[in-house]
């Protein structure tokens, strides 16, 4: 039952991690007073920055990193179970941009907070890469299950199949935007803000979406044993 969550957990951890602490922050004066998806006048960082919000964002964020690495492996278990068939490529290009983006995650959130340049260098390193290998593992996932669910009806995923895909999709055309923008104005800070919050708002519904389709096929891991030999 617990690896079943794993997607529901990975869709609401970061959400209470970045929302509990932007109204913390807001609650003790350390952040404005606004809805940083429309108004973008607070970074992601920002939240994860500031004490006491801080706290809560570093306490959640660094378990989730976990909870991906353990998704990703399930995971790619899951479509070779849906699909024998399934490129050894397809599971590879999972695995690795999902750890990718897990470890990124956490040089991210151990370098958060830093003002020395190297550090903040690895910080921005850490969110770049966090974001891309989580999107391309969820991209990868989706372009799957797009073509597996046509190979297996009964189970009615083509829906929610095609909204990961949407999702995806969506996700990297964010990406393109936000890097269009900086390049042709000036000030893009609030801008790149609001890109970064309705992404990761966009990665969490992914999540979320993945968690209401292993439920429609009943996914469950089981633990065995190797019986010693006798004689």
């Amino acid at each position: 039952m617990l690896p079943r969550i794993l997607p529901l957990l990975a869709g609401l951890l970061p959400f209470i991690a970045m929302t509990g602490a932007f109204w913390i922050g807001v609650a003790y004066e350390t952040l404005p007073a606004c809805n940083p998806y429309l108004d973008g006048c607070s970074s992601i960082s920002a939240t994860g920055r500031k004490p006491p919000g801080s706290f809560l964002f570093r306490a959640i964020m660094l378990p989730y990193a976990a909870v991906l690495v353990f998704l990703w492996f399930y995971a790619v278990q899951w479509l070779q179970t849906l699909d024998a068939t399934l490129r050894r490529s397809t599971s590879l290009s999972i695995t690795i941009a999902g750890i990718v983006g897990a470890l990124a995650l956490v040089l991210y959130m151990t370098f958060l907070g830093t003002k020395l340049p190297i550090y903040e260098f690895m910080r921005r390193t850490g969110i770049y890469f966090a974001f891309l290998g989580t999107g391309l593992a969820q991209l990868f996932i989706s372009v799957a299950l797009v073509r597996i669910s046509a190979a297996v009806p009964e189970f009615r995923l083509g829906g929610k199949a095609r909204a990961m895909l949407g999702l995806s999709l969506s996700l990297i055309g964010l990406g393109i935007l936000n890097i269009v923008l900086r390049r042709i104005l000036d000030d893009t800070d609030q801008i790149e803000n609001r890109i970064e919050w309705i992404s990761a708002l966009v990665m969490q519904i992914h999540f979320v979406v993945m968690y209401l389709v292993w439920r429609a096929t009943g996914l469950d891991v089981s633990v065995r044993i190797r019986k010693p030999r006798v004689g």
